[in-house]
């Protein structure tokens, strides 16, 4: 199946889609101009918020507004609209958050990585609704997408580095353990985002392969989705039904001749639908 374009190239790195009704439709972020985007449910017009120097991800919140990881730490947006950042979780300025999503107890994970991707350099943390924040593991390299099954037993994350996504075992005391390959994609295969649908199928957005693939709870491809530019960041499903998977884009490191889709977002009806998306108890 192909992708149709929703948008003109919008975004220099766009990534993080969210689909809520508390928001009215899609959400996503053009992450290294600090900015979060909005797809008017009505119009298909997109609105753009600036949020600080990085807006790396984003979720609702379960009393309205939203919860976003910013370049070193986390922010939260109020029912009114108002952005509060909370205290800098580290100082150094070669580091920022890139990755993250809720888990069935309403609590916020997000990883970083350096800017020049300097390996082991990177940490994944969580907020929780209390608003204290904790280093859960460190050693990562380019911390992407982290979603959890229907069920919430098990999480999908990928460091991009490792060239696979990996799962853990989770549970609300231990959070994740047991960490091993779901899907080895080789030397040349680059997980970014990914989203998990209604039946435990995990969809993977490349980075660099100018698709997203399907993989079954077992880890069999079942479904390729192809995309019209190569640098695919992220995916999530939305729309009224859930039936839609929204697909974000970059043109980071390209001319401004080069690939002229690239940065625009795309969706798809792949015939499985999605499940609604946990929300930060905070």
């Amino acid at each position: 199946m192909r992708a149709e374009q929703a948008t003109g190239s919008l975004a220099h790195h766009g990534e993080g889609p969210v689909w809520s009704p508390s928001w009215g439709g899609l959400r996503w972020v053009d992450m290294l101009a600090g900015d979060v985007l909005t797809l008017g449910d009505a119009d298909g017009a997109v609105s753009r918020r600036h949020v600080g120097d990085v807006a790396a991800a984003l979720r609702p919140r379960r009393g309205g507004g939203a919860v976003i990881a910013v370049e070193r730490g986390f922010a939260l947006e109020g029912p009114d609209g108002t952005v509060t950042a909370l205290e800098p979780l580290w100082d150094d300025a070669g580091v920022r958050m890139n990755e993250g999503g809720c888990d069935p107890d309403g609590r916020f994970w997000c990883g970083s990585m350096a800017y020049d991707q300097a390996p082991g350099a990177a940490a994944v943390y969580r907020l929780d609704p209390d608003g204290s924040a904790h280093e859960v593991f460190g050693g990562v390299t380019v911390s992407n997408g982290l979603e959890w099954s229907p069920d919430g037993s098990l999480a999908y994350y990928a460091d991009t580095a490792t060239h696979r996504v990996d799962v853990f075992d989770h549970d609300r005391e231990r959070g994740l353990t047991g960490r091993r390959p779901f899907v080895a994609l080789g030397d040349d295969g680059n997980p970014d985002g990914l989203t998990v649908d209604a039946e435990g199928g995990v969809w993977v957005a490349l980075y660099g392969g100018g698709a997203v693939h399907r993989y079954t709870a077992a880890g069999r491809l079942d479904a390729v989705v192809e995309v019209p530019t190569p640098k695919v960041t992220a995916c999530t499903f939305g729309g009224a039904g859930l039936d839609e998977l929204w697909i974000t884009t970059s043109r980071e490191g390209m001319g401004p001749d080069e690939e002229p889709a690239a940065g625009a977002l795309f969706h798809v009806q792949p015939g499985v639908a999605g499940r609604p998306v946990r929300e930060f108890a905070g």
